[in-house]
């Protein structure tokens, strides 16, 4: 999500608001205390990660009664930090219990040199991924509602990227912004899983919503101006979406080497703040509507 969702139980169903983070709202049950939910036999789950509670419960919903037969939920706190924890958490503590069913069973642990030999030689996927086991997961998807770039993803449609792009993460110049991948500190983008994202596309286009592509642009600040809406699109001129989570879920799965997705449902035009104009039920249930076609898509 871009932007704060207000505390759950002052609104009711057909009116769930929104606070940019800068306000420092309170967060109403935006944690990853949801790890629990997470089985131990889960090399063929999906991690679906929201911010908060609101974009879970749309998740769920969509998702039905049969959702947990293939997927986690979790909210983990708004911005890329929170997000990535939130994220890595959740995936640490599926391949610990993985790794305890195997031993369990005779399994042979991997090695200290294996592990130490595993994080040396592989920059991506992570350190983490490897030793010897499976991901834990097949995919991780950070899902939630924000911003969409106008002429490019409508208030009200969907949004499945193409990559995910940390668009404040770097350095102000004499001579203007300078990405991490410039500064040579690391990249600052985390493709999606291809086929993937194409096939959840072109089955949400199916099902007759409206759904494009591009790169989901994560941010620490919602962008709240015209000039700032433009600096980002001068730095992603394919942006098509900005949220605030997506880019810190991609870089834990992918330290886990598990392949991630984002999917945005459209709140609100990137640009100038208009509270007014702000659809956020209709775009919970655009979340909804799109998570019970990702069911259809993953168990297909």
């Amino acid at each position: 999500m871009n932007e704060h969702i207000q505390d759950k139980e002052q609104n009711n169903k057909s009116n769930v608001s929104l606070e940019t983070s800068e306000q420092q709202e309170e967060l109403s049950g935006a944690t990853i205390s949801d790890t629990s939910l997470v089985q131990a036999s889960s090399s063929q789950r999906v991690l679906i990660v929201t911010a908060v509670d609101a974009e879970k419960d749309a998740v769920l919903r969509g998702l039905g009664d049969t959702g947990a037969e293939r997927f986690d939920v979790i909210a983990a706190g708004v911005g890329p930090a929170s997000a990535a924890a939130g994220t890595a958490a959740t995936l640490a503590y599926a391949v610990a219990a993985a790794s305890t069913s195997a031993l369990a069973q005779g399994a042979t642990a991997p090695s200290t040199s294996d592990v130490a030999q595993t994080s040396a030689t592989s920059s991506r996927p992570g350190p983490l991924a490897g030793a010897g086991s499976s991901p834990a997961y097949m995919l991780v998807i950070s899902a939630g509602i924000g911003g969409g770039f106008p002429g490019r993803a409508d208030v009200g449609s969907l949004v499945v990227a193409d990559a995910m792009v940390a668009a404040d993460l770097g350095s102000q110049t004499p001579d203007g912004f300078l990405r991490v991948d410039e500064l040579g500190f690391g990249s600052s983008i985390v493709a999606a899983d291809a086929e993937l994202a194409a096939r959840l596309r072109h089955e949400l286009q199916r099902a007759g919503l409206a759904v494009s592509g591009g790169t989901a642009v994560t941010v620490s600040t919602a962008t709240g101006t015209a000039e700032t809406a433009a600096e980002l699109l001068r730095r992603v001129p394919d942006a098509a979406a900005e949220g605030m989570e997506g880019f810190g879920v991609a870089t834990a799965a992918q330290q886990f080497g598990v392949p991630a997705l984002e999917l945005r449902a459209i709140s609100n035009a990137v640009g100038p703040r208009d509270r007014d104009a702000w659809r956020i039920k209709d775009a919970l249930d655009a979340l909804q509507a799109a998570s019970s076609i990702l069911r259809e898509v993953i168990t297909s």
